[in-house]
């Protein structure tokens, strides 16, 4: 299973500030005392992600809330099938309830759109990335669930690799000018510039970047700089991107490109349909 974000915790926390507020005022109709358990089910084939952040919903508003998980991140789950029980207070359950579904739908649904994917480049060499059109203030969350689905993360953020895009390059001057401009300014980490045409192609490859992303080349493009990349600089990776679909990224992987990156798994997301039925005890 992949490593879990630093930032989890805070997540959680600022998801549970939203939800409660100054308090659950609904949860206050029941007694304290009374004492709940109940089962998460999932009611459609996905892949499961999420468990560590409902669990800590859970922990953050009470540690007796205790759960007992039947699948873990990264697996796939059926319909009706048993995700997770639990048991404890109902109160805290309660208030929880929304918080612990929202990051279970959510991060489900993006790992189980990014194992779509995956599977489809399959017994090519080529992998499927992610980009940063990420939920605002989830991107850490929603890099974990893509790992789960089979994908690799791109870059995290602004910080730990450069990509160069077409303003960069206006601004620098060319191609080669804004490459060498990233070398000086950002010595050590990967760079990465977008192009978009044969021609700014061979100009980049002139320069050898660590990536060159292929912007809304057609398959024929793509194959073409596939051919001329391993002519003239092997080592250079090739990434294709722009509205790439489901339907089509098997075909563009098998022109040879190291990498498909595809925005839609994180930015596109529909929520994997599941819910919490609960059973109050009695003494």
């Amino acid at each position: 299973m992949p490593e879990l974000p630093s930032d989890l915790r805070l997540q959680v926390a600022a998801a549970l500030r939203e939800d409660l507020g100054a308090g659950d005022v609904t949860a206050a109709l029941v007694p304290a005392t009374q004492t709940v358990r109940g089962h998460i089910v999932t009611r459609e084939e996905a892949v499961l992600c999420g468990s560590a952040w409902a669990a800590e919903t859970f922990r953050q508003l009470d540690a007796a809330v205790r759960l007992s998980w039947h699948a873990a991140d990264g697996e796939r789950v059926r319909p009706e099938q048993v995700l997770c029980e639990l048991a404890g207070p109902a109160r805290p359950v309660l208030s929880g309830e929304r918080t612990a579904l929202n990051f279970l739908q959510l991060l489900s649904g993006t790992a189980t759109a990014t194992r779509a994917y995956a599977e489809a480049v399959a017994g090519t060499h080529c992998q499927i990335l992610d980009t940063r059109k990420t939920l605002p203030g989830l991107r850490s969350a929603q890099k974990y669930a893509v790992r789960c689905g089979g994908a690799r993360n791109h870059r995290l953020g602004l910080f730990d690799q450069v990509l160069i895009k077409e303003n960069h390059i206006v601004a620098a001057g060319s191609i080669s000018a804004a490459l060498a401009a990233a070398r000086h300014a950002a010595s050590g980490l990967r760079v990465e510039v977008e192009v978009e045409n044969l021609a700014e192609l061979r100009e980049a490859l002139a320069a050898a970047p660590d990536i060159i992303l292929l912007d809304d080349f057609t398959l024929e493009d793509l194959r073409a700089a596939v051919q001329l990349r391993n002519a003239q600089a092997a080592a250079v990776q090739l990434e294709a991107s722009g509205s790439v679909s489901l339907e089509g990224v098997r075909a563009v992987a098998q022109t040879g490109v190291d990498y498909v990156s595809v925005g839609s798994i994180t930015k596109h997301v529909r929520a994997v349909d599941l819910s919490l039925r609960l059973e109050f005890e009695t003494r």
